[in-house]
């Protein structure tokens, strides 16, 4: 059978970089063809290439037989090429139908744009991802999970006969990636050609039916899943052997830092009416708390309210120290050392314009001035300690924050907030959209940092992250607790049966 696509010499240079060296392999049609490697690896680059979106480079793609070179994204779509990228590229102003047909809006006989028909459309569209988001609602308003959906949905639409998912399930709960694989499989029957890109191996190994490897740039080695494993595949993406994290050595439980009690957070405009309702916990030094739950169980609600970063309308009371507090914005709960990474690293945890220092300095800006102005030599001096304790990669203090990988990425945020010498970290999804080698590294500086004596509150999307790092769970279910148990006591079953369970 004639490949669909075939990829021959392939190579893509930036300023001294080899992103791409020596790129080839074919994907046949209805493949569902697995890229794996670690962030940096080239993986982006060769899909934007496929999409139209690099434009100079060396080699021959050919498709369906015959040599193209698109010239543009568009060109890669009428070809039957689409792509769902990692990072969201939504217009956040206009609605979830807008963003789906954006460029390509639908319109009435006079010419005009056709709102009512795209709302429809774009209903079909997240009605077959089971997705009950409204098509008219600004896609800004939207948690990263539901505008990750808004995404595919977009892909979708084009109805392509090869579609590349970069990371697609990065911002999804364990429900909606098990919908995506429902629809993975709908679009696979009907012929269509996946090219995905996971650090899932548990991903990999349930969707491809082939792994390419690619580590520097260059290909590793392309394997059929059922004659390799997933250990086997992360160690040829990292060049070593990553073993299962265990973190089993007992933490020393200190003194108890903060107590939410009856918690509340209303939401007048939606039926149910709250979104956290009667929570309770308590946190203590040397120990993290997993918060474990499906999209819109209330996750990131919860740390918010306790940062100070939700709406002032909440009822309950947290308690730190033993004393009431009620922070009403950010900077308070700094002042009282508690310190958020949040979910969305790109829009709401990094500054792109700014460079590795700037970003790591931004909450302690008071220690790096001289005669009121930003001295470069302090803040170098003052940025330096954490990025060496948190293994943060980068040509210097003074490069590219967007040059880093996302899980340098990360880092940097995290060593902002060790700055202000936080008792209390709360970490929403830290290790949404790592690889595997990055992400085993974020595991061991979690787990330092706890037995140094922070206490941590870590929610995941990804269950096995909650049972390897976390000494207790909580399970919140539509905005209530229903479960909290041990490390011992916890299972995946568990945690899903307490997840779905009102």
């Amino acid at each position: 059978m004639e490949p669909i696509i075939a990829i021959r010499g392939v190579c893509k240079r930036f300023p001294g970089v080899v992103a791409l060296a020596d790129v080839g392999f074919e994907l046949a049609p209805g493949e569902c063809h697995a890229i794996c490697g670690e962030n940096g690896a080239g993986k982006s680059t060769l899909m934007k290439i496929l999409s139209g979106v690099i434009t100079d480079y060396d080699g021959e793609i050919r498709l369906r037989g015959a040599p193209v070179r698109f010239s543009r994204t568009r060109d890669a779509e009428r070809a039957g090429i689409a792509i769902i990228h990692q990072e969201l590229n939504l217009v956040e102003q206009l609605s979830a139908a807008a963003n789906i047909f954006l460029g390509r809006e639908q319109r009435t006989p006079l010419g005009f744009i056709d709102n009512a028909a795209m709302e429809r459309a774009a209903g079909e569209l997240l009605a077959g991802l089971e997705c009950p988001i409204d098509p008219r609602i600004p896609a800004g308003t939207l948690r990263v999970g539901d505008q990750q959906l808004v995404e595919i949905a977009k892909a979708l639409s084009l109805r392509t006969d090869i579609l590349i998912m970069d990371e697609p399930t990065s911002a999804l709960t364990e429900a909606e990636v098990a919908r995506l694989y429902r629809v993975i499989e709908r679009l696979r029957a009907r012929g269509t050609t996946i090219l995905y890109i996971s650090h899932k191996m548990d991903e990999v190994f349930r969707l491809a039916d082939r792994i390419t490897v690619r580590r520097a740039g260059r290909h590793v080695r392309p394997v059929d899943r059922t004659s390799t494993t997933p250990r086997e595949i992360t160690g040829w993406m990292v060049g070593r052997d990553i073993a299962g994290h265990e973190f089993h050595g007992a933490r020393r439980r200190g003194e108890r830092l903060l107590e939410v009690r009856g918690l509340t957070l209303p939401w007048p405009e939606h039926p149910r009416g709250y979104r956290l309702a009667d929570v309770s916990l308590d946190l203590h030094s040397g120990e993290i708390l997993g918060v474990a739950g499906l999209r819109g169980a209330g996750r990131t609600e919860l740390l918010e309210t306790i940062f100070g970063a939700s709406p002032p309308t909440w009822s309950g009371t947290i308690l730190l120290d033993g004393q009431s507090v009620r922070f009403s914005h950010p900077r308070e709960a700094c002042a009282a050392r508690i310190a958020m990474v949040t979910e969305d690293r790109k829009r709401l945890g990094l500054f792109p314009d700014l460079d590795v220092a700037a970003n790591v300095s931004l909450c302690s800006l008071a220690d790096t001035l001289r005669g009121g102005l930003v001295s470069r030599a302090r803040e170098e001096a003052l940025v330096a300690g954490p990025i060496r304790s948190t293994g943060v990669k980068t040509q210097g203090p003074h490069a590219a924050i967007t040059g880093l990988s996302g899980g340098n990425q990360q880092k940097c945020i995290i060593s902002r907030w060790l700055l202000t010498h936080p008792r209390i970290l709360l970490l929403d999804d830290p290790t949404r959209g790592i690889d595997v080698g990055a992400k085993a590294e974020l595991y061991q500086l979690i787990d330092r940092l706890c037995r140094d004596g922070l206490g941590v509150i870590l929610t995941s999307s990804e269950l096995p992250e909650l049972l390897t790092l976390a000494d207790r769970i909580i399970v919140l279910a539509e905005g209530r607790l229903t479960a909290e148990m041990t490390r011992d006591e916890a299972t995946e079953q568990r945690i899903m049966e307490a997840a779905t369970t009102l």
